[in-house]
């Protein structure tokens, strides 16, 4: 590999013009974490704050230094490229490189254990997608933005965006000359309510970035949690040039509120294939380059859905190899999201028997009966308590109008609800217990804890490794 690779109207293309089809997933829960993945509750800088309390500072920080030393790895890498993948996206979170107490000066030990999964990527020919998965004040009211709060403040205070695109600029000199690193994700899930905000740090950040660094494609998020490019400008691909537009294309039959059980029906078929057209018609008007930035089930467990999980499972599958069946008639490049979590949604997983499972078996059973978790929770132990809110707002909110309050209709009433009241409240209350958890260990201890998160320690979900490998030999990619 001697090039970089960059955008040719619809197609990503290597140095000599020759098609390159990035298929992998996304190494989420690292340098971003979250909380469906590594088993705490809310935000990953409440457990920081809370975990510095019970251990003081110095020892958390050498636990979440371990876990990020174990997390990923060559053999990681080795085992991601025997599956017939090429590219890995790795969340990072802006605290990684900034502190908001003393902004606008690089953390030294920002890029430590970035570059070691990008050199260790690249050793097995995998091209890396640096993903900027939060900013400063919250890009979106999302726990993923690690801001504590439903309100994207990146948007109301310039000073965040200054931030950011300083931020930028300081990774894009620290790369510039990575040929294995396909591109830079400027920002994940946007959830702008003007639009025009969006349009503005992109024109702003896609300067900057060219300034130092003019040979790495960008990937650009839609709108509203990568759904709506409705405010983009028409002259985007001159405006921009080498550049890709992530949808994110989560199928509603891959979690557990599904409408109905996926049985592969015509109608199923058309629903899955129109909401992906959807998502990629503003580009495909334009003849511009779509990328597929997240999509995938999340699936069932033994020890929450007992019996019914391999037939939940079952179906889960076939809903990945029907979307994989849509992307590859397009030639659509694509990051599934998950490579790793707690069991969830990964290809690989911790076992049940590592410390850290055991540890928590308990508390993540509390979580999941409380549904305290936004991503694909199963309310069904407590949705009776929340119904009377919901209903609350709807009784003496009559005009439909002024309950879709953005990002409707990514948000419903429902879902605002259950993100505030139940995702965002009741985790608060739960991040002190996780962090005593850890109370009175030693560092022999914590390091043998966070190595429950090596690639040793993790089963593998046979089933979706084996739809990703044979997919990747029928298309040619393995």
């Amino acid at each position: 590999m001697t090039g970089f690779l960059r955008v040719d109207k619809t197609r990503i293309v290597d140095e000599e013009g020759k098609q390159v089809v990035l298929r992998g997933a996304g190494l989420g829960g690292w340098m971003t974490m979250e909380n469906f993945i590594s088993g705490y509750p809310g935000c990953e800088f409440q457990i920081r704050e809370a975990l510095a309390e019970v251990l003081g500072r110095q020892k958390s920080e050498y636990f979440f230094d371990k876990f990020l030393e174990h997390f990923f790895g060559e053999p990681d890498a080795a085992f991601f490229k025997s599956l017939g993948l090429n590219c890995i996206r790795i969340a990072v979170n802006y605290r990684h490189f900034e502190d908001d107490m003393n902004p606008r000066v690089l953390k030294p030990e920002g890029f430590k254990h970035l570059d070691r999964a990008v050199a260790a990527c690249a050793k097995h020919g995998i091209y890396t997608i640096i993903d900027m998965h939060t900013a400063p004040g919250g890009q979106n009211g999302g726990w993923h933005s690690d801001a504590g709060t439903h309100i994207a403040n990146f948007w109301i205070h310039k000073d965040f965006q200054d931030r950011l695109i300083w931020l930028w600029t300081e990774i894009a000199k620290h790369y510039k000359d990575e040929k294995w690193i396909a591109g830079y994700n400027l920002m994940n899930e946007p959830a702008d309510p003007r639009h025009s905000g969006l349009v503005n740090f992109y024109d702003r950040v896609y300067a900057a970035i060219a300034s130092v660094d003019p040979n790495h494609m960008l990937f650009f998020d839609g709108n509203t949690y990568a759904t709506d490019f409705s405010g983009f400008p028409d002259d985007a691909g001159t405006r921009w040039p080498n550049a890709a537009y992530a949808i994110h294309d989560y199928s509603v039959f891959g979690f557990p509120d599904a409408p109905e059980p996926y049985a592969r029906t015509e109608e199923q078929h058309r629903r899955m294939r129109r909401s992906y057209e959807k998502k990629r018609a503003w580009m495909d008007e334009r003849g511009l380059c779509v990328w597929n930035g997240e999509w995938g089930p999340v699936y069932a467990r033994k020890e929450y859905e007992g019996d019914a999980m391999d037939e939940i499972n079952d179906r889960r599958y076939n809903v990945l190899q029907d979307q994989l069946e849509l992307y590859a008639k397009d030639g659509l490049s694509w990051s599934i999201w998950l490579y790793k979590d707690i069991g969830f949604q990964g290809m690989v997983y911790v076992s049940q028997e590592t410390p850290y499972m055991k540890l928590f078996r308990e508390f993540l059973l509390k979580k999941y009966r409380l549904a305290v978790d936004s991503w694909g929770a199963d309310d069904k132990f407590v949705r009776d308590v929340y119904r009377p809110i919901v209903q609350l707002i709807k009784d003496n909110v009559p005009d439909e109008e002024h309950r879709k309050l953005y990002p409707f209709p990514v948000w419903t009433v429902e879902g605002r609800v259950a993100r505030l009241a139940r995702c965002m409240l009741i985790s608060e209350f739960l991040v002190k217990e996780w962090a005593e958890h850890f109370r009175g260990m030693s560092e022999e201890q914590l390091d043998e804890l966070a190595q429950s998160f090596s690639f040793e320690n993790c089963l593998k979900r046979d089933g979706l490794n084996k739809v990703l490998r044979e997919h990747a030999q029928l298309t040619g990619s393995a």
